[in-house]
């Protein structure tokens, strides 16, 4: 995963003063998923992701490549 979604979800978790077990138990994931999500693991199921992030009114999507010639 992104760093910049791992430091989005934590951020966004803090900013609602939640704990990693309240967001896990309000989006309906394991605890062990949420402490992946947020240290960056690089392999995360995008349903679980989506769970998560939908509590914050976002999703994970398609993002166009600028080319970096």
């Amino acid at each position: 995963m992104d760093m910049q979604l791992a430091i989005f979800v934590k951020d966004m978790r803090k900013e609602h003063g939640l704990t990693q077990e309240d967001l896990a138990a309000k989006a309906g994931v394991g605890l062990r998923f949420v402490r992946e999500l947020e240290q960056g693991k690089q392999t995360l199921r995008m349903d679980k992701v989506n769970q998560v992030l939908m509590l914050f009114g976002h999703e994970v999507g398609a993002k166009e490549m600028k080319n970096e010639e």
